[in-house]
């Protein structure tokens, strides 16, 4: 991937450089972010080696369209009662709990040093903490609390340390939340204040890849020996934000065949059918994920197949978890439950986890 996007790319960004236009170039799947006007863009569309020239738009959404809602603060399960649903507890005590295994999640950043987060954060070794090969922020201006960025893990809002606790939260003193809470994890920023774009997105994947230190060049500093076995996804990618059916599909089917797991969010537009609509839940290199209750019913919110958006009529999702009223971590040391296809994912992230 890097000698095909460094051999075809040289030209065009040559030329970027020449004119002093602000760009970063991809290998993850073969593309360039351009920042520059209409000038620039008739040049670039016009040169017979670029495939498409597509818009990479800043925009606003409501929370609501991130697909997670507060529905309260506590709960009175010992263990989340999601990870029981599961059966993940009849795992643990068979002696597995997800050691020697690495999760990943791209989201709106996580809140590292959270109790029930801390311990399995794969750049902290129980004194101190670093945070190269294991955080990359893809949000490089703006970032609400974050800033832009930033140099150690950060959560602008709260739905990314959420999802990261269902995955592996566990703070030794009776909050249970986690599913693998013997792996570990690592995260990448991709939305600005809930707001992502396709090169955010993709960013996020080239660094879970080849993970490279705070400041890094993917192209340069990459290692994959650093790279996650399983990613988490709760987020789509809009038409409003950039995306077509075809936006991600390259890369999220290159971060597959480098043997890396990749769990999608069905979304939050049901119950009607061909509601799954959006990468990266429409890819068949994604495993998506439907949410259900505790009484094992799908969620009335929870986006349906098949897919229709590409024409495909492919079968989505692909499983249902536990997504409805679901207990984990917030930033600043607390615990809210949450509903959503956001919170379903990462049930099945730890369940790759635990297998």
């Amino acid at each position: 991937l890097r000698a095909t996007a460094g051999r075809t790319q040289r030209p065009l960004r040559a030329d970027l450089d020449r004119a002093g236009v602000t760009y970063r170039a991809f290998y993850v799947t073969n593309m360039v972010l351009v920042q520059g006007d209409r000038r620039i863009l008739r040049q670039i569309s016009g040169r017979p080696e670029v495939a498409r020239v597509v818009d990479n738009p800043r925009v606003t959404l409501l929370e609501a369209a991130q697909g997670t809602s507060l529905v309260g603060s506590s709960s009175t399960d010992s263990i989340a009662w999601g990870v029981t649903k599961i059966g993940a507890d009849d795992v643990w005590a068979v002696g597995f709990r997800g050691e020697g295994i690495v999760v990943a999640g791209q989201d709106t950043g996580y809140d590292w040093d959270h109790p029930a987060l801390v311990r399995q954060y794969r750049g902290f070794n129980g004194v101190t903490a670093t945070h190269d090969m294991h955080w990359h922020d893809a949000i490089h201006t703006g970032g609400g609390v974050c800033g832009s960025d930033s140099p150690s893990p950060c959560d602008d809002g709260d739905h990314g340390t959420h999802t990261m606790g269902t995955i592996v939260g566990d703070d030794g003193a009776g909050h249970q939340i986690g599913v693998a809470p013997g792996a570990q994890w690592i995260g990448c920023r991709n939305m600005d204040r809930g707001v992502g774009t396709p090169a955010t997105y993709a960013e996020c994947f080239e660094f879970f890849l080849a993970p490279y230190p705070i400041g890094g060049d993917s192209f340069i500093d990459g290692d994959p020996a650093y790279a996650p076995h399983v990613i988490n996804n709760s987020w789509t990618c809009p038409p409003a934000e950039g995306c077509d059916w075809g936006s991600l599909q390259a890369v999220v089917e290159s971060v597959r065949a480098a043997g890396i797991f990749v769990v999608a969010s069905a979304g939050n537009e049901g119950p009607s059918c061909s509601s799954v609509a959006d990468p990266p839940a429409i890819y068949d290199a994604a495993f998506t994920v439907a949410a259900t209750d505790r009484t094992d019913a799908v969620a009335p919110f929870s986006s349906r197949g098949p897919v229709s958006v590409d024409g495909s009529g492919r079968h989505k999702p692909d499983v249902s978890a536990p997504g409805v009223s679901v207990y984990s971590s917030v930033p600043g040391g607390e615990y809210k439950l949450k509903s959503g296809t956001s919170m379903a994912g990462p049930h099945v992230v730890g369940t790759v986890a635990l297998l």
